[in-house]
């Protein structure tokens, strides 16, 4: 169990080993910032994920789909329901995976990319013999 330190929160050294570019880093350097670290679970905006990593919302967009896609992070979509009774979309909520499962997975994707680019070496040399 790790210890908590007043206006810090953990950074797993192992996030920069996993081809990760330098914005989705920092959004997710963010999003573990924002998390309540009993849920692992956060629900900041593009617009205000943008104002703290100094980007733009679009660019937001791209990272956290990358990181989602990466495993690093689930994302539901949240609504909320306003005075007048009405249902609008709310933020989405960024749920953080267990860097062991993300660890997991990366490694197994290179895998996967390894022996898919070693069966295409093959067919290039049994095509070329």
């Amino acid at each position: 169990m790790s210890k908590t330190y007043k206006n810090y929160f953990p950074l797993p050294n192992v996030i920069f080993s996993l081809s990760l570019s330098p914005g989705e880093i920092a959004v997710y350097s963010y999003l573990l910032y924002c998390e309540d670290r009993k849920t692992y679970q956060c629900y900041p905006s593009y617009k205000t994920i943008g104002r703290a990593v100094g980007m733009s919302i679009n660019t937001v967009q791209k990272y956290i789909a990358a990181l989602g896609e990466k495993g690093f992070i689930s994302i539901e979509p949240t609504s909320v329901i306003t005075k007048s009774g009405q249902k609008r979309n709310g933020s989405y909520r960024y749920t953080i995976r267990p860097i062991q499962e993300v660890v997991e997975s990366y490694h197994q994707r290179q895998l996967r990319k390894m022996e898919i680019d070693t069966a295409k070496s093959r067919l290039t040399t049994q095509t070329a013999v």
